[in-house]
């Protein structure tokens, strides 16, 4: 009798979502049963609060146009599992996710029944890539933390290079309430005899808690300072600067954040290449210039205008407002405001309600048990202004509703990513 064909997203939405004390303890457990992939994988691996994505879109995009095979971890996903990981920017398949679910589950079993925590989605999904990337041969695997650093699922591996893009308020429950321990969790993918890439915080203790684990590890620090930027200019297409020797790179995401994010990755290339592997400078350039990462002022639409921005926390938030006014400041604008409960939504809306002159709709996102209501954002939103233009509706019909009526305006989805696949789904509807 044939074996009934498992469905994949179905198995994955349902697998265990809970949270445990944090430990490595499934990781190493699952690591030691198949015999240590990590080991053999060279991994570039990547922390930090805000800056993480764009710096794994533009690394994976410079080795992949330097002839190598790269394998990608990211989350969240926008619109399906598979985005999380890929290989030459290709999603993996639900038939490869399957079959290697099925080598996974005994262990899983196992796993559960002699431990009084169960294997948690982050752990399997972080299990599935790295054997995955083994499977297939990748060159270079670039790895993005899914929460913080030390006990995240990825830090069970040994990089070549740890990058840490920033370090800001998110995930505080969790991670701590203070940048020197927010700092602290996200050097913990620091590991022996590497090289670190971290971006100087304007924080001297923060700073100071990144030096102080390089030297604990025998780590070289590279730093990126803002001022080995120079020469900076930008169009609507692209951004254009110098970092130390590298005259006019262009990169084609927006906001100036992405200087910094550049930066990284151009100190990535010359650890990289000082460890002797072959990526040219023209490799590096058309990597910076061509990369694309969705859902980061991302424009979606073209008339009217739409950008699709996830920024959920006070950095990302200040990067958005600060892009929104490089590239938009004399146009009307509309925001379709979308929040998850887990984040902080009077925050958020105090920032985007300082554009006074703009049209605010609030929207429970695309599933109300997870978003923080529309209601309460509206009634929120009065206590912070006198803008008259505020409304709450249904996320699916605002998107048709602005579509109609403000062909000439600037309309902003922010605050979610979740958001994503159903704003891009009902826009090819309409």
């Amino acid at each position: 009798m044939s074996k009934k064909k498992m469905n994949v997203e179905e198995y994955l939405s349902n697998f265990f979502k809970g949270t445990k004390n944090p430990t490595l303890n499934a990781m190493k457990y699952f690591m030691e049963e198949f015999a240590h992939p990590e080991k053999d994988l060279k991994i570039i691996h990547i922390a930090g609060t805000n800056g993480k994505g764009s710096c794994t879109e533009m690394i994976t995009n410079i080795l992949i146009n330097a002839g190598y095979k790269v394998g990608k971890f990211i989350s969240p996903h926008l619109i399906k599992y598979n985005e999380r990981i890929s290989i030459q920017n290709t999603n993996i398949t639900n038939e490869k996710m399957e079959e290697i679910i099925e080598k996974i589950k005994p262990k899983i079993d196992k796993y559960n029944s002699l431990n009084n925590s169960q294997v948690t989605l982050f752990e399997l999904e972080t299990t599935m890539a790295i054997l995955y990337f083994y499977e297939n041969n990748c060159d270079f695997v670039v790895l993005e933390t899914g929460l913080g650093g030390l006990y995240d699922c990825t830090n069970i591996v040994n990089p070549i290079v740890s990058i840490i893009t920033s370090i800001g308020y998110d995930h505080t429950n969790i991670l701590g309430n203070t940048l020197v321990e927010i700092a602290t969790q996200k050097a913990g993918i620091i590991k022996e005899n590497s090289d670190t890439i971290f971006a100087l915080s304007d924080e001297k203790e923060v700073n100071e808690v990144i030096k102080q684990k390089c030297a604990e590890k025998n780590n070289k620090l590279h730093e990126v300072k803002k001022e080995d930027i120079k020469n900076y200019t930008y169009n609507q297409e692209f951004q254009e600067f110098d970092y130390k020797n590298y005259k006019n790179i262009l990169i084609n995401l927006k906001g100036e954040k992405q200087l910094l994010n550049s930066s990284i990755c151009i100190e990535c290339v010359e650890i990289l290449r000082n460890k002797l592997y072959n990526v040219s400078e023209e490799s590096l350039r058309k990597g910076l210039k061509t990369v694309i990462h969705k859902g980061r002022f991302e424009k979606i639409n073209e008339k009217p205008i739409m950008i699709f921005d996830g920024a959920h926390n006070k950095p990302a938030m200040e990067n958005f407002c600060k892009s929104r006014d490089m590239y938009y400041k004399k146009q009307n604008k509309v925001y379709i405001i979308s929040i998850l409960r887990t984040k902080d939504y009077k925050m958020i809306l105090k920032e985007l309600l300082k554009d006074e002159k703009s049209t605010f709709i609030f929207t429970s996102g695309n599933n109300e048990e997870i978003y923080v209501p529309k209601e309460t954002l509206l009634e929120t939103a009065k206590k912070y202004t006198n803008n008259s233009k505020l409304n709450a509706q249904d996320l699916e019909e605002t998107i048709d509703f602005v579509k109609e009526n403000y062909i000439n305006d600037v309309i902003f989805f922010v605050g979610s990513f979740y958001i994503y696949g159903t704003v891009i789904e009902k826009l090819k509807k309409i």
